[in-house]
């Protein structure tokens, strides 16, 4: 039998992507994400207008779309509730945000330079892929809160131990993606740490038991 509970929210389960980019002054800004989907060379992103990402996005026109493992959801879960911005807006102070100017820093995380664009890759991350902004469209109802970006893949980075000998391809038994499912992270299938989105977002948590 179906229910209808009037879902707070849809993250039914989307890789999570630490997006990198170029603040205003040159600095760089990461921001972890899971509201992203790939077709052919292409992507779609879906950030917050309130979002730091967002202006960078709109200014510099380029990005790099760096994908951790689940074994990086440590460093993922130290910048989940931090902004780029200054000024926080209220309802993002209200689920424990607070300003950090060094994303990179707080995450414990290394800088690597890109090879077409500006913006900084992620050394950890297995993928790193290098992107340029194709358009940007107003997104959100019943008024629009969000900007869909669409993002051309110019050169994917990959972890050499993830690529099939002697072909173009990544193999899928090795890449274990860290995922983001209704704000809890998740790898091989199995919850992997607890989630400070989750908290702020006010989300429940039902745990696995034990199993003896």
């Amino acid at each position: 039998m179906h229910v209808v509970p009037g879902l707070k929210v849809l993250y039914f389960g989307t890789p999570v992507v630490l997006v990198s980019s170029l603040n205003e002054d040159g600095t760089a800004n990461l921001a972890p994400m899971s509201s992203a989907w790939w077709l052919g060379r292409s992507c779609m992103l879906g950030l917050g207008d309130n979002a730091q990402t967002t202006a960078n996005l709109l200014r510099e026109g380029e990005c790099v779309l760096n994908l951790p493992s689940s074994a990086m959801v440590g460093a993922v879960d130290r910048i989940a509730l931090t902004t780029g911005k200054p000024d926080i807006v209220d309802f993002k102070r209200r689920q424990g945000y607070r300003y950090e100017p060094d994303k990179f820093s707080a995450a414990g995380l290394t800088e690597q330079a890109a090879d077409l664009v500006r913006a900084p890759r992620v050394a950890e991350c297995p993928v790193q892929l290098e992107c340029r902004v194709v358009s940007a469209h107003p997104f959100g109802v019943p008024e629009p809160h969000a900007t869909a970006f669409e993002v051309e893949v110019l050169r994917a980075h990959v972890e050499e131990d993830l690529v099939i000998p002697g072909t173009h391809h990544v193999d899928p038994l090795g890449w274990d993606p860290l995922i983001m499912k209704f704000c809890e992270f998740f790898g091989g299938g199995r919850t992997v740490h607890p989630s400070r989105l989750a908290e702020g977002w006010d989300m429940p948590h039902r745990r696995p038991s034990a199993v003896s």
